[in-house]
């Protein structure tokens, strides 16, 4: 990892996402314009059409009916029925299918527990946020509670001595919880505002993972009942459908209040943003578009939107 990918770039939301979006864009872009220049209204056939080309792009079925019918409760609403009017409609559609414009400002003081599979980039996102958060002024700890996974301790010290950031840590195979308690323990006697504990991922025992994740939970409610408790899910972008199937069983063994979606640079299935946050009702709160610090962003869905169509 090299100080280059750690030093923050002036870059805004939209120039990174319609770069890192060119893969999903060049894939809906195209099939849209196809039924633009198809059809000569939007009837029944073209809206037919339309579902097709948003379940191809990894929508899912529920979703993209949903933006259907968005789009053709506006066709009906403005008696407007070119084609050529169908971008901005569906541009619409998609912010109001992600949760509608958001001003999201993470409290202070706070604690985030990170959780997701293995492999979705969960670690790495943990170090970015104690990045981002650190040079925005924040005193931040960090938590290696994914004491499963080997090297998984190590990984995150990395990140933390870069950040400048302490890390408490514990060996191999540890209590997950007691990781937690100690943390917050470090986190009260610092004074510090920002504590975020990285978890293991693994998905093959379910009843493990509930009865961890639920322990951390209760570990944190009770040595910090009036801080701000944030639960962010990391699911990487690339695996298409089935990252909504991981953040649906996340979401069923914690309370999931934001999801970081990975790796969305290097996919044609962006799409699926659209379709975890409609699915689930969690707002996308960071999107991650390269290997640099720079490159683990605020999420826009207006931007998001435009960066697609």
């Amino acid at each position: 990892m090299s100080e280059e990918n750690l030093t923050p770039k002036k870059k805004g939301f939209f120039a990174h996402i319609r770069e890192g979006l060119s893969r999903t864009r060049e894939a809906l872009s195209s099939k849209v314009e196809n039924l633009i220049s198809y059809y000569k209204e939007m009837d029944d056939d073209f809206f037919e059409d339309l579902l097709d080309v948003l379940v191809s792009s990894d929508l899912g079925m529920k979703t993209a009916e949903d933006i259907v019918n968005r789009v053709r409760t506006q066709v009906r609403k403005e008696k407007v029925g070119d084609p050529q009017k169908v971008r901005q409609y569906m541009r619409d559609a998609i912010v109001e299918a992600l949760g509608g414009i958001q001003d999201y400002e993470l409290p202070r003081p706070a604690i985030i527990t990170m959780v997701g599979v293995n492999g979705t980039g969960k670690t790495t996102t943990a170090g970015k946020l104690a990045a981002k958060y650190k040079a925005e002024g924040r005193q931040v700890i960090l938590a290696a509670a994914d004491t499963f996974r080997a090297a998984a301790a190590e990984q995150l010290t990395v990140w933390a001595e870069r950040a400048g950031a302490p890390v408490i840590r514990h060996q191999e195979g540890s209590d997950p919880a007691a990781v937690v308690f100690d943390a917050l323990a470090s986190f009260k006697a610092r004074g510090a505002d920002l504590l975020i504990a990285d978890t293991a991922g693994r998905l093959h025992n379910k009843k493990n993972l509930m009865n961890e994740l639920e322990k951390i939970g209760r570990v944190i409610s009770r040595e910090a009942p009036d801080v701000s408790q944030e639960v962010f899910l990391v699911v990487d972008a690339t695996t298409g459908q089935n990252a909504l199937n991981q953040a649906r069983v996340f979401s069923e063994v914690a309370h999931v209040t934001g999801i970081v979606l990975t790796k969305l640079d290097s996919t044609a299935k962006g799409g699926i943003a659209i379709a975890i946050a409609s699915e689930l009702g969690v707002p996308v709160r960071f999107v991650g578009l390269g290997e640099g610090i720079e490159d683990l962003m605020p999420f826009d869905p207006v931007g998001f939107a435009q960066g697609i169509l």
